[in-house]
């Protein structure tokens, strides 16, 4: 579980870091759900099954939104997808800004009104009270709720304030919008089946999947404790939000300066290509693929389908030849046909 616990950890700092240098919408929000996987993950390791089965179902209520919302802004800016073609976008499409803020506060774990704060918060505070967990695994689950908020407000500044670079030509049908809307009301909610000691100790969730699966162990933390770290993980959610606001909306010139840097630039792209597993995926399974494919194709399982292609050539090319498209030699072959069957018929 200790492995466990740290994959998740360094699933979710990896994929926050690459999440904040994407300019495609739908590239963020992927990674963004590679690095919510992450804190599933951590919370397996740690021992709190429940808590990650928390997380799971609070993320499916908003990420579906997100994506659902990402999807009507490409639909309608003609398949645009880069986030910096997009800008100022909350005016002309205000139920899709709406819906899609709600969306990204829940990712952000934005405290108290958002389902993503009391799942989330859950898997901070257990990663550090558990008797499986670590104050590093509580840190690396606070940085990441960190990048995640700085990267997601990222998203909403650039694409919805801001000077608008496209024009909308039509609202988006009910058929997009009012799944958007229940999806927000859910997003909104889902997080209240399970709440902290501190803010009501609702334990629904929890009790319902204990049936099942055990309990969490905890190493003896007391409430006074577990309040601290959730004002803890609000202010580094909410910090997110400054950070993100004071780089892409009242100080963009930071922004334009820091990526003019050339080690900056440097670890942009590296980032920007995922850590270079891509490229290490293509080098360590794809091209030697493609080798062994170009090496042995002429073994011997090939030759035996050319093979069988070649006799299937050659008799498609001799029965051809009987369509001549000449009449007199199909009543020829009509009266030969019949000269034949009438001989096996009297000799036979």
């Amino acid at each position: 579980q200790s492995l466990v616990a740290i994959i998740g950890a360094l699933t979710l700092l990896l994929a926050g870091f690459a999440a904040l240098t994407q300019r495609d919408i739908k590239r963020v929000l992927a990674y963004s759900t590679i690095s919510q996987i992450g804190y599933m993950f951590l919370a397996l390791g740690v021992g709190a099954y429940s808590a990650a089965m928390f997380h799971f179902m609070t993320h499916a209520f908003f990420k579906a939104l997100l994506f659902l919302g990402a999807g009507v802004l490409i639909h309608l800016l003609h398949h645009e997808h880069d986030m910096f073609k997009m800008g100022g976008l909350r005016k002309q499409l205000p139920i899709t800004f709406w819906t899609f803020l709600i969306g990204s506060m829940s990712l952000a774990a934005i405290p108290l009104i958002s389902s993503g704060f009391y799942s989330k918060d859950q898997i901070l505070w257990l990663a550090w009270s558990s008797t499986k967990g670590s104050p590093l695994l509580w840190l690396a689950g606070l940085i990441g709720a960190l990048l995640t908020s700085l990267y997601t407000f990222r998203m909403v500044f650039v694409t919805f304030y801001g000077k608008a670079r496209m024009t909308v030509e039509h609202p988006p049908p009910s058929a997009m919008t009012i799944p958007l809307i229940v999806l927000a009301v859910l997003s909104t909610i889902g997080g209240f089946v399970e709440t902290p000691e501190t803010l009501g100790h609702v334990t629904w969730f929890s009790n319902f999947l204990h049936s099942t699966l055990p309990a969490v162990k905890l190493s003896g933390q007391d409430t006074g404790a577990e309040l601290l770290f959730q004002i803890i993980a609000a202010i580094a959610a909410l910090g997110g939000v400054f950070v993100a606001h004071r780089l892409y909306i009242s100080r963009s010139d930071i922004t334009e300066h820091m990526t003019s840097t050339p080690w900056i630039q440097a670890l942009h792209r590296f980032w920007k290509s995922g850590f270079g597993f891509d490229t290490l995926y293509d080098r360590l399974f794809v091209q030697p693929y493609y080798w062994i494919a170009r090496t042995n194709r002429n073994d011997v399982v090939d030759l035996v389908y050319r093979a069988i292609a070649k006799v299937t050539q050659g008799f498609s090319k001799s029965l051809s030849q009987t369509q001549t498209g000449r009449v007199r030699n199909y009543a020829f072959a009509v009266a030969l046909g019949a000269v034949v069957m009438i001989g096996l018929v009297i000799f036979i």
